[in-house]
């Protein structure tokens, strides 16, 4: 996520809470993209350090658990810059052009000048950062799917140029003694039913097979994945795209939230605050006086409602509004005092990152040397991969 200060209702249900779920189903990487906030705004680089400090509270005040999720920032795992260059080498220009993203971006960001090699490339630099951890899933939502497609473009044809070792079949084989005489007969014999017959069920379970062995290196983990399928080496899995459904929260104008708008309501906003925003919010403009029936289902006040209220509160407001039984102000009371109660406990959450500011850089930094320790792995192989290892 790229750093653009404090984190808003939005970019919490669509994505935060999305994380908090996967975190504890997944080895997840969570990271604060400042290298990719300098693709738009290069020339406006003077809050990024305290963009990036807001937006790890708010992830620790939402929920996000350093001990089960690793967070870390961008810029300080250098090796998404190598793997990013090393990729820039194969990548045809014509596949960054064709991203939908950069023609939308240029239109909607027509007051900057986006004529860069850093705007161009970022989706390269988007894939970089998913391969350099081998990433099995990238949850993403659909405008994002694009993306994903090409780095699994960029993996495949990096694996078709370069995995290509010599010896690479006499290679495999060693591969599969190391596994033990059981799981090597599983291996070929799931291996011949898949290149044999097709059989698409057998390939699973041998890719399953490969995963649990805990005696391969990554390299021959690699090697029996590519000689599963009859091809070379894979030394960069290709990712899935984990599609995620977004919530549409709707901002104080009734427009998507968006700080661009000026729309927001904040995490860890004050109560008061809370209140004001949401008494001000905008409702079904029939609503003129607090007689006249409305229709929640044009209603953003109402939206929210279904991101935070009970079936029974949904109910109550529809009902009401329909029939005027109940005001605008009456129908926002419930919202506020729900909205209320979650923010509260991250406030709660988010007091001792506020009071002692190290604890949050030394979370950030301990996550980059985590997240450091796998990447060079990957750099490793891709170097050994091309033939520059130079060791």
């Amino acid at each position: 996520m790229r750093p653009t200060g404090r984190l808003h209702l939005g970019q919490y249900h669509g994505v935060i809470k999305n994380w908090l779920q996967l975190q504890h189903e997944y080895q997840c990487y969570f990271f604060v993209a400042d290298w990719h906030a300098l693709t738009t705004n290069y020339a406006e680089t003077s809050e990024i350090e305290q963009h990036t400090y807001d937006m790890a509270v708010d992830w620790l005040a939402a929920g996000v658990n350093p001990g089960a999720a690793t967070m870390f920032i961008q810029s300080k795992v250098p090796e998404h810059a190598e793997l990013h260059l090393l990729l820039s080498m194969i990548t045809p220009l014509s596949w960054l052009e064709r991203v939908p993203s950069f023609k939308d971006m240029q239109q909607k960001l027509n007051d900057k000048d986006l004529a860069t090699y850093g705007f161009l490339g970022y989706p390269l630099l988007q894939t970089a950062d998913i391969l350099i951890y081998r990433a099995g899933n990238v949850p993403v939502g659909a405008d994002q799917v694009a993306h994903v497609e090409l780095s699994r473009e960029v993996a495949r044809r990096f694996n078709h140029i370069f995995g290509r070792e010599q010896d690479f079949e006499a290679h495999a084989e060693a591969a599969i003694r190391k596994m033990g005489k059981k799981a090597a007969r599983v291996y070929r014999m799931l291996r011949n039913d898949y290149v044999e017959k097709g059989d698409a069920e057998a390939l699973q379970r041998a890719r399953a097979l490969i995963s649990e062995q805990q005696n391969l290196s990554i390299g021959d983990s690699e090697r029996l994945y590519g000689y599963l399928e009859g091809g070379g080496r894979i030394i960069l899995p290709e990712p899935r795209a984990l599609l995620t459904q977004a919530a549409k929260v709707p901002g104080l104008d009734g427009e998507k939230m968006s700080k661009s708008y000026g729309n927001t309501i904040t995490l860890r906003e004050s109560p008061d605050a809370v209140a004001e925003k949401i008494n001000k919010m905008k409702t079904d403009p029939a609503r003129v006086r607090r007689t006249d029936p409305g229709n929640p289902e044009i209603c953003p006040v109402y939206a929210l409602h279904q991101l935070y209220s009970d079936a029974d509160t949904c109910s109550w407001a529809a009902t009401g509004c329909r029939s005027a039984g109940i005001g605008c102000l009456d129908c926002k009371a419930p919202l506020i005092k729900s909205i209320n109660a979650e923010q509260a406990l991250m406030r709660e959450r988010a007091e001792p990152f506020e009071r002692q500011p190290d604890l949050v850089h030394t979370i950030l930094q301990e996550g980059s040397e985590k997240a450091r320790e796998i990447a060079r792995e990957t750099l490793e192989e891709v170097r050994a991969a091309i033939g520059i290892s130079h060791k």
